[in-house]
């Protein structure tokens, strides 16, 4: 009998925990921005036109209007669509919308360290290290743009090789995006066919496509559970771990060649930084906080920037009257005896309107890397708690 009414009990406990979070999340739902029903405990996760939001969020504006409310499991996301919406939000608005929710997959990867993650004042700090250092090495400079001019060369050449046969542009422009990173970081690039090279671009893109996946949300709503599963997640962090272990030996090669009259890169400057901040209590400037800073930098820098290149090849290659006036515009400004120069956008409306619009017209992943409200907001007449 004492087995038996102890069994019951527990069915009654997880009874009530359970109703205990239905009327919690459905409570929730009616003090949210109005969204797509979501199903107990999955949310909007198997629904279909729903998710991933960036191939159905114009049906959901369209029903709901530009703020509306998806579920991730039980956990609610407000999204907020649109030019003004969106610039009312992250400008006018940009301390309460400038907190970064719980995601435990980006810090077991980040291994909590890094320009993301939950330690406001400390990101804060190391992105404004890395925005400073990055200027100083030419981030918005005409040195800059020496480094992508030289870069676009070597793009060119290998390019040509290809000898006019059909060919698939993505992994040279995706070695081309990383060499100009990897020139400010390491202070050298990469031959387009470096076996180092490609296994780190593949860890990257591997590392980006997951965060697209239903499966990497599954991991935010359960971390303890996932952790002690199989699965792709294991592989990827395992990789992560490889290239991180790659960045920590060239840091500890410019540790032993290190020379405070000549830095050569960002990480010759982050180590400065470490030396002159030994006794910062929070240990901001450590080696492994300049791994993981290396490692986000080339997450950051090297996808984005290099899929928006493919892409506009692509958007140039079905509208052939616009690649027509572009190209029409370059060989009225840049002629065919030098290469384009920074000092040549402001001459170039028509190329600079194009490589805009390419940009706002482009699809991407819009649940990888969400904000978080700092506090209870109030927004064009909705209440938006704190995460």
């Amino acid at each position: 009998m004492e087995v038996v009414e102890a069994g019951a009990l527990l069915l009654l406990y997880l009874l009530f925990a359970l109703l205990f979070s239905f009327f919690k999340m459905y409570k929730k739902k009616s003090q949210l921005p109005p969204g797509p029903t979501p199903w107990f405990l999955l949310g909007n996760l198997l629904q279909k036109d729903v998710l991933p939001l960036y191939k159905f969020y114009k049906k959901l504006i369209d029903k709901y209007g530009p703020i509306f409310t998806v579920w991730i499991g039980p956990k609610p996301i407000v999204v907020i669509c649109g030019y003004e919406t969106m610039k009312d939000a992250f400008v006018n608005h940009a301390e309460e919308f400038g907190g970064r929710p719980a995601m435990p997959f980006i810090d077991r990867a980040n291994n909590y360290r890094g320009m993301v993650n939950r330690n406001e004042a400390k990101w804060r700090e190391v992105r404004r290290f890395t925005l400073s250092t990055l200027r100083e090495f030419g981030m918005g400079k005409k040195t800059m743009s020496e480094r992508i001019q030289e870069e676009a060369l070597c793009l060119v050449e290998e390019l040509v090789a290809t000898q006019g046969q059909a060919f698939d542009p993505r992994r040279s422009i995706t070695c081309a995006v990383s060499n100009v990173l990897s020139s400010v970081v390491f202070g050298n690039r990469f031959d387009y066919k470096d076996p180092v090279l490609l296994e780190n671009l593949r860890i990257v893109q591997d590392f980006m496509g997951y965060i697209r996946t239903l499966s990497m949300q599954i991991y935010n709503l359960v971390p303890g559970i996932m952790a002690y599963l199989p699965g792709q997640h294991r592989k990827i962090l395992a990789d992560c771990a490889k290239m991180k272990a790659f960045i920590r030996e060239r840091v500890e090669s410019h540790r032993r060649t290190l020379d405070p009259q000549n830095l050569r890169d960002y990480i010759d400057c982050f180590l400065i930084r470490s030396e002159k901040k030994q006794t910062n209590p929070e240990n901001i400037y450590s080696t492994e906080e300049l791994v993981q800073c290396v490692f986000g930098l080339f997450i950051a820098g090297s996808t984005n920037s290099s899929t928006a290149l493919v892409f506009s090849l692509l958007v140039m290659a079905k509208f052939p009257h616009i690649q027509a006036k572009v190209q029409q515009e370059i060989d009225e400004v840049v002629g065919a005896n030098r290469i384009p120069g920074m000092d040549d956008w402001v001459r170039m409306p028509f190329t600079n309107a194009v490589i805009h619009e390419t940009q706002r017209f482009e699809k991407g992943s819009l649940e990888g890397f969400p904000r978080a409200t700092t506090c209870r907001t109030e927004f064009r007449g909705y209440i938006i708690p704190q995460v």
